[in-house]
């Protein structure tokens, strides 16, 4: 359930990276609201700032202009109540997949245990608890790392292409997968993709982001009914609002 009181204010932000060519602005006057409980879906052309954007929300990068606001205090460095997920997994290869899972953890052994069976059952990998990741498809590793993320109760969680090295049907299944985790959880979650499709199937509201430096350009909600289905009429005419949207404010179609 979207809760429309504010949350997660970005307000005027803006970024520049500097080296010995000089400097190279990645992100301008970007503003925008996120609601609690909100999936916010985010595309753009490749390069554009918008990993940037995921970065400086999670306080992995905290320099910058204007004001990035959770709960009203500004972030200026990574915490807890935000939890970062990259497109490889990232998971500890000598570790089994619980070991993953309650990295870092403290307190009381039993409970923690028992928090991570209660995750591990959320995204679906009750009796893997033993394995290694070697011994876990892409799409399972996934889930791992995103019961890792989880079982810190973060406010917001940011992912970052997580399904973009999957191939065609286990993005599709691990898409589901994320929705029903979002459901079930509650958590807010924003989302960079490149698959307009599953911006549209995950997203409430599509953001799209112009070129560097970026800009929120246009806001698209999404008002289809869950589960979402794809072979849809409404499903296919948000498809098109959506590139028609981004060849408006892009040009070319090239995401």
């Amino acid at each position: 359930m979207i809760d429309n009181s504010s949350f997660l204010k970005i307000a005027k932000v803006s970024k520049t990276f500097s080296d010995e060519n000089g400097k190279t602005p990645a992100i301008k006057n970007v503003t925008l609201e996120v609601y609690k409980g909100e999936f916010v879906s985010i595309i753009g052309p490749s390069g554009c700032g918008k990993t940037t954007l995921l970065r400086l929300i999670a306080g992995l990068d905290e320099e910058y202009e204007g004001d990035i606001v959770l709960e009203g205090k500004r972030i200026e460095k990574p915490g807890l109540d935000r939890g970062f997920i990259f497109q490889e997994h990232r998971l500890l290869p000598w570790l089994t997949i619980e070991e993953n899972v309650s990295l870092g953890m403290e307190g009381n052994k039993e409970n923690i245990k028992e928090q991570v069976k209660i995750y591990m059952e959320k995204v679906g990998l009750s009796g893997f608890e033993k394995k290694y990741p070697s011994q876990l498809s892409g799409g399972m590793a996934q889930r791992a790392a995103i019961a890792r993320t989880l079982i810190r109760h973060p406010k917001v969680l940011l992912l970052d292409e997580p399904l973009g090295a999957l191939d065609a049907l286990t993005k599709m299944n691990m898409q589901g997968e994320i929705e029903r985790i979002w459901t079930a959880d509650g958590t807010t979650m924003m989302m960079v993709t490149h698959d307009i499709d599953e911006a549209i199937f995950l997203g409430d509201r599509v953001v799209i982001m112009s070129h560097r430096p970026t800009e929120v350009d246009q806001i698209i909600p999404i008002d289809l009914p869950r589960p979402r289905d794809r072979k849809s009429k409404a499903f296919a005419e948000y498809r098109n609002m959506v590139i028609n949207a981004f060849n408006e404010s892009i040009g070319a179609y090239q995401i």
